[in-house]
């Protein structure tokens, strides 16, 4: 009697096996061999098409190589200052702090930018300071600033470079990338751009 029940309980638990964990074993084969394999191959196809093949926007300069699009960190007085990052500018690991604009933390933080950037920029005052030059994107790698984050720092290089403001403020309208369409978000700057055309000024 009890060899019987064994035997009938084994086929039970035989059959749930069949039918629970067979299937679930073919759809993890399944999901592996369409995101690991057709999945990877139909976004690198996608990508061949992409400026520079899906490999970013690459600068040229000096025999160095530079991606545009990704930030990079400038805080040296003698250039215009990148947006902050709470990644420090690695691409490997892009992303935001995930504070609230209410955390204590996150507000402690941005005050210390903007002490920071008045000391270095004497002549601005708090109210003139624009917020993408104490606040991080969500990416942490924003490789852009706004028109006004850019003028408020013309005061510290020009006096650093022994530049005039004119040549300074000239720089930034030619940097300057308007709205796509001219409708389509805010003007801004590309921080690279800007200041490897900085270094170029004779």
């Amino acid at each position: 009697m009890y060899r019987r029940n064994a035997l009938r309980l084994y086929k039970q638990k035989r059959k749930q096996m069949k039918t629970n964990l067979l299937p679930a074993i073919k759809l993890t084969l399944i999901c592996m061999v369409f995101f690991m394999g057709i999945y990877t191959l139909l976004i690198y196809g996608i990508a061949q098409f992409a400026p520079n093949n899906g490999k970013g926007f690459i600068i040229e300069s000096k025999g160095k190589k530079y991606y545009e699009n990704i930030a990079q960190k400038f805080t040296d007085d003698k250039y215009f200052w990148s947006r902050p990052s709470a990644v420090d500018y690695n691409a490997a690991s892009s992303g935001a702090s995930n504070k609230g604009p209410s955390n204590p933390d996150y507000l402690q933080t941005v005050q210390d930018r903007i002490d920071t950037f008045i000391v270095h920029n004497p002549t601005v005052k708090k109210a003139e300071i624009p917020s993408d030059i104490v606040t991080a994107s969500g990416s942490g790698e924003d490789p852009n600033i706004s028109v006004q984050a850019a003028k408020i720092q013309v005061s510290r290089i020009a006096k650093i470079r022994n530049l005039s403001e004119t040549t300074l403020l000239s720089l930034i309208e030619q940097n300057t990338e308007k709205p796509l369409f001219g409708l389509f978000g805010p003007e801004k700057i590309n921080v690279l751009k800007l200041n490897l055309a900085l270094d170029n000024l004779k």
